[in-house]
């Protein structure tokens, strides 16, 4: 459900906007919703004495792999321990950025890092397989402006954007503000970026030669870089992206879902940029807000959406038709099926879901289908 224009943020119609929020955002009844449990063995340990770092990216390629694209700067001397000079304890090794599991958690291949001919990112963010197996990388670094396509064994593609110290401008199209989000549109031979840390806008390019296409920003608006302030639910709906612009999914009816993380929304859009509706997801939140990223469910028509929230540590099912929470799983904690900054998530043919988490949590989960159930409004 959109809410009305003149209906959202005003201090006079706060009461107003809270109701209406609850109905599009907030579970009211029970609802028939798919539910998910932790599969506390996944994935398998990992060779060579390697461990991981902060999950930059997540994703699911067509033959049902899970590629995880972790930050090796994010380890702390403790953890990596055993490559001290000399060892200060048995475990343990950085594992190379790329890791590529299959469903059962076994570590098929790994590779990345800086190299001839691209500039690899101080921080990864985001990662994307196409069915050719290519695989597209970026960065929310301070100085990471750009994206790089690899095939699937890692060899460099094409790169779009170069690393800058200049300020971010959401108006330059030669270089990127700190991407965080990407998808490719094969058909088209478009991908679309979520930009980001820096910009706030989605941007395209084509995938195959790295031409600029077209930008936009909240609700297609030209992007505009002006600061809003700091987000209140009672004031005026923001006319542009808050930082980050984190996420950016393309579903099977041609529809784009951009995460506004901060403005605690997604908003949907034509494959050109015109807005068609916007999902307030538990508005009141502050701090890093709710809408980190999502997944479709893997019936055709996508009916649900999976979204992670890493202020709140939650998984949100959502109705795509109209954003209506139906259930929750998880909440914040360090146990198995517990989430801190949990912070990506992807889905597979076969009904499963992953995700991913940063800060200090560093950890990948899998949960899998536990039937449908009346799921009671948690918050």
């Amino acid at each position: 459900m959109r809410i009305p224009q003149k209906w959202t943020r005003t201090p006079m119609l706060a009461a107003v906007f809270c109701f209406f929020a609850m109905v599009a955002s907030g579970p009211a009844f029970a609802q028939e919703a798919p539910a998910y449990k932790v599969d506390a063995s996944w994935p398998k340990e990992l060779p060579n004495n390697w461990i991981i770092g902060q999950v930059g990216g997540l994703t699911v390629d067509r033959e049902n792999h899970i590629w995880v694209l972790q930050r090796p700067g994010s380890d702390t001397v403790d953890e990596l321990g055993a490559a001290q000079n000399p060892p200060r304890s048995e475990c343990c090794v950085a594992a190379p950025p790329v890791l590529e599991f299959d469903a059962e958690g076994k570590l098929l291949k790994s590779w990345g890092g800086p190299g001839t001919g691209y500039d690899w990112p101080a921080s990864e963010h985001g990662i994307w397989v196409e069915k050719d197996g290519s695989v597209w990388i970026g960065g929310n670094a301070p100085g990471d402006r750009q994206i790089i396509k690899f095939t699937n064994d890692g060899k460099f593609v094409l790169q779009i954007g170069h690393p800058s110290t200049a300020p971010t401008n959401s108006a330059d199209t030669t270089v990127l503000g700190r991407p965080a989000g990407i998808e490719v549109d094969e058909e088209a031979h478009e991908v679309y970026i979520a930009d980001g840390y820096g910009n706030k806008r989605v941007i395209v390019f084509d995938s195959k030669t790295g031409a600029y296409k077209r930008m936009w920003g909240a609700y297609g608006n030209a992007p505009n870089d002006a600061d809003p302030g700091p987000y209140n639910i009672a004031s005026a709906a923001d006319q542009q992206f808050r930082n980050p612009v984190h996420c950016v999914r393309i579903s099977n009816d041609g529809l784009v879902y951009v995460c506004d993380r901060t403005n605690d929304r997604i908003q949907v859009f034509t494959k050109q940029g015109k807005f068609m509706k916007e999902f307030a997801v538990r508005p009141e939140t502050l701090g890093q807000g709710s809408a980190w990223a999502l997944a479709f469910s893997s019936d055709a028509e996508q009916k649900y959406m999976f979204m992670v929230d890493g202020e709140n540590n939650v998984l949100w099912t959502l109705r795509r038709s109209d954003g209506k929470v139906l259930g929750t799983t998880g909440h914040s904690g360090r146990n198995a099926g517990q989430f801190h900054w949990v912070h990506q998530i992807a889905s597979d043919s076969a009904g499963n879901l992953y995700t991913g988490e940063v800060d200090n949590a560093k950890r990948i989960q899998k949960f899998v289908p536990a039937g449908g159930s009346e799921t009671k409004p948690k918050r």
